[in-house]
């Protein structure tokens, strides 16, 4: 068996240097170097022996040299990057390898350039993303290159007339804008949880004020839409009191707390409604875990009874239940240390 093994690795490292070789001497052939790097990623990925034996190779540096080459295809680069970012999530040496300065301060260029493409900007954000992901120092280095203020400014920037171009047109560049908006979000939320990085809650503060405008504005609501805005909000007020309290003092709670009564009225009916009312159900629960003054004060718009109401939805899931209850358990805890 353990000859088979053996022959196995044999035969994957050589397969390895015939496509690292593809890449130095097809330069001038883009396509075929976007076929060996997707060819590398699939015999990587998931694999963590195998990205080890790529970079002990020095494959996962060759990668990089590419991805930011002003000599390589721009299709060629975007693929490069996605490589990068699925190495790194299969290997946690290959993350560590790649969390350096340099790598952050490239993606931080690439983020700010007006002219390369929504995809190219899109594998960045992912690459960024994995890099953050349980990554202290990748956390770090994120707030020290100015990645996470460039993440915020493109967050912010998906306005409600992005929002609206995407639900009603889905036309291929909406479309591409919305998934670059979602993969933005997502490195937030890395950036700040995972572990909680308490400097990063704080900096993204400075987005509060156009998510309430979103939680305001947005009368038709989509689970693609909402689902990221509440993962931010979730992520960034947890286990942070400070932030909480900055999330009411911009009015973003009582607007949460709104949209929560609002769709709740409707969740025995719609299914749409009653899978929001669980999303913002569990957002609302991080705004005031620990924080009995915040929670006492959503008595004002009936959030119990809308709780309550939810609870009785025949479109709630099993696995919801749980989520909702313990938001209304932190409800109902705070107006009884009020009464008291």
């Amino acid at each position: 068996l353990k000859s088979e093994m053996d022959k196995r690795l044999v035969s994957i490292k050589t397969d390895l240097s015939f496509l690292l070789e593809c890449l130095k001497f097809q330069m001038k052939c883009p396509d075929l170097q976007k076929q060996a790097l997707l060819t590398i990623l699939s015999i990587c990925e998931k694999r963590e022996d195998t990205v080890d034996m790529l970079r002990e190779m020095g494959g996962v540096a060759f990668v990089y040299n590419l991805s930011k080459s002003s000599i390589v295809h721009s299709g060629v680069k975007e693929t490069a990057l996605f490589t990068l970012g699925t190495l790194a999530e299969a290997n946690v040496y290959c993350k560590n390898s790649l969390s350096r300065k340099e790598t952050f301060a490239e993606v931080a260029g690439w983020l700010m350039k007006e002219d390369i493409p929504l995809t190219h900007k899109r594998v960045s954000v992912y690459l960024l993303s994995v890099l953050v992901a349980n990554n202290k120092s990748g956390q770090t280095l994120a707030q020290t290159t100015g990645c996470l203020d460039i993440l915020l400014h493109l967050f912010r920037y998906f306005t409600i007339l992005n929002t609206l171009t995407y639900i009603y047109s889905k036309s291929a560049n909406a479309t591409q804008t919305y998934q670059l908006w979602a993969s933005v979000s997502s490195a937030l939320c890395g950036c700040v949880n995972n572990p909680q990085n308490e400097e990063g809650q704080r900096v993204c503060v400075a987005a509060f004020p156009v998510i309430k405008i979103w939680l305001q504005q947005i009368a038709l609501p989509h689970t693609e839409i909402f689902q990221p805005i509440c993962s931010f909000i979730a992520m960034t007020v947890a286990n942070n009191s400070c932030v909480q309290e900055s999330f009411s003092a911009s009015g973003c709670l009582d607007t949460l707390s709104l949209a929560l009564v609002r769709l709740a009225s409707a969740a025995d009916t719609s299914l749409l409604s009653c899978q929001l009312s669980v999303t913002i159900s569990k957002t609302l629960s991080a705004c005031i875990t620990d924080n009995s003054f915040l929670a006492s004060g959503l008595a004002q718009y009936g959030v119990v009874f809308h709780l309550f109401f939810l609870l009785a939805s025949p479109h709630l899931e099993p696995e919801d239940r749980l989520s909702v209850l313990l938001t209304l358990g932190h409800c109902t805890e705070a107006s009884g240390k009020t009464a008291q």
